[in-house]
């Protein structure tokens, strides 16, 4: 099969109509439809129903879409990858969210410098979310992810940090005086929505704009507890007891021969040990 008639049979399944996906396609439609017939025959399942109506997707070509969808993405990546392999001073880039690091980088960086694997490292600071399909697509080697939130599927990960999570409120707030909160005290409070999320609430895309909303009575947050560094003198932090741990892992695609990628995980996974020993002392 070729990447072609994946390309071909994504179009269609996305626009739900020949003309459109040949016109996408920039070819004409009775050979796209020819292709699509096909590859059906060759696979042995329909994968469009084609009526009166229009066209719409079978429950195998719903299936066939998200892994054509993976396989794209795979085949762009891996040019990606290569590309940048080949350049004439290769990079290591590791993508993060602002603050992704919980603080971590200033002491992984220079024993990842140290490693005689090591090549120059980019940190690539990307919008919320975005770190993850970074590392899909092929614009990064490595990143920063937290569990619960980030999808972690098909990658390796090391963990590098648990954290407990607390409230951010505005200093004027009913709660700002508690030593302590639970989930339920927060209930009916205005929360932020973050990118890719459906629930109400003002789009937060960075910690500066989360922070001015908090400071402004517009929103609360709960959020990891190395959020507290960089807090402002007009929010107030308070432990949240029964709000789920949360995680830093560094992740990086399933099956890296990169030396340098090895590399920073060693430095991350040292700086990840001496942590823990620590805390337990």
């Amino acid at each position: 099969m070729e990447t072609r008639e994946l390309a071909y049979f994504v179009a269609v399944a996305e626009e739900l109509h020949f003309g459109r996906a040949a016109q996408r396609l920039g070819m004409a439609q009775p050979p796209l439809s020819r292709a699509i017939q096909q590859l059906e025959r060759r696979m042995g399942v329909t994968l469009l129903e084609r009526t009166s109506r229009g066209v719409c997707l079978t429950p195998a070509g719903a299936v066939f879409l998200a892994e054509s969808r993976k396989a794209l993405d795979a085949v762009e990546a891996a040019v990606r990858r290569a590309q940048r392999a080949g350049e004439e001073v290769p990079k290591l880039l590791v993508a993060m969210k602002p603050d992704g690091d919980a603080g971590l980088l200033e002491r992984i960086l220079p024993g990842y410098r140290a490693d005689p694997d090591a090549i120059e490292a980019e940190i690539v600071v990307c919008g919320i979310g975005e770190q993850s399909r970074m590392l899909r697509d092929g614009r990064a080697d490595l990143a920063f992810l937290h569990g619960p939130h980030d999808d972690v599927a098909g990658f390796d990960t090391e963990l590098l940090l648990e954290q407990d999570q607390l409230a951010m409120l505005p200093r004027g707030h009913r709660l700002a005086g508690r030593a302590a909160l639970v989930m339920a005290d927060l209930e009916g409070e205005p929360f932020p929505r973050w990118p890719g999320s459906e629930v109400p609430g003002p789009e937060v895309r960075d910690a500066g704009q989360l922070l001015q909303l908090i400071a402004l009575g517009q929103v609360v947050a709960v959020v990891p507890e190395s959020a507290r560094r960089h807090v402002r003198p007009d929010v107030v932090c308070v432990p949240v007891l029964d709000a789920p741990r949360t995680s830093v892992v560094l992740a990086w695609p399933d099956r890296t021969r990169s030396r340098a990628a090895a590399a920073f995980v060693r430095a991350c996974t040292g700086v990840a040990d001496d942590s823990r020993v620590a805390v337990d002392r």
